[in-house]
């Protein structure tokens, strides 16, 4: 549903819609980080159709923002069942992929796609820089400690919105 939105939105409004939900998770995962916002102490079914609840609405926006999700998925983890973040950060991988896969299905039956096969280098170069970062990530997590981590990657989300919402202003000559 979120895929089929972002194909037929117009290019500002998704851009909008983007930088607020950026922002949204980076005052989220800040907030959970300073322990301004405690998990939300659900227990048993309440807590298993909070999930459920949660996982639609975080595919439905991944889906609109083209990605995997990791950055929605992180702070509803530690909201919803009280887990480490460097814990919910590697479920938030598995969690992601069948995300990641509907996405893909949905945004490969239109001309989205066409650019991947235009910008082939770029497509490779990238995914390649993804691969390593992720290796060096996962060395990083056990040694780069969770006050360095949350902080700089609220910044990272708040510095994206900024931009995105900057991209979906048109600029006057």
């Amino acid at each position: 549903m979120g895929a089929t939105a972002a194909t037929r939105m117009r290019s500002a409004t998704l851009y909008r819609v983007l930088a607020v939900l950026l922002a949204l998770i980076a005052l989220v995962l800040v907030g959970t980080h300073l322990g301004t916002v405690d998990d939300l102490g659900l227990d048993g079914a309440v807590q298993v159709v909070a999930g459920v609840v949660a996982g639609f609405l975080i595919g439905l926006a991944a889906s609109v923002m083209g990605v995997a999700g990791g950055e929605l998925l992180i702070p509803t983890i530690v909201l919803l069942y009280g887990i480490d973040v460097k814990v919910a950060g590697s479920l938030s991988l598995m969690v992601s992929l069948p995300t990641i896969i509907a996405a893909f299905a949905r945004y490969s039956r239109d001309a989205t796609f066409v650019v991947l096969r235009d910008h082939r280098r770029f497509v490779i170069l990238m995914a390649l820089g993804s691969i390593v970062g992720t290796v060096a990530g996962g060395l990083l997590a056990g040694v780069v400690p969770e006050g360095v981590l949350i902080p700089l990657l609220g910044a990272l989300l708040l510095y994206s919105a900024v931009n995105v919402w900057r991209h979906a202003t048109p600029t006057t000559g």
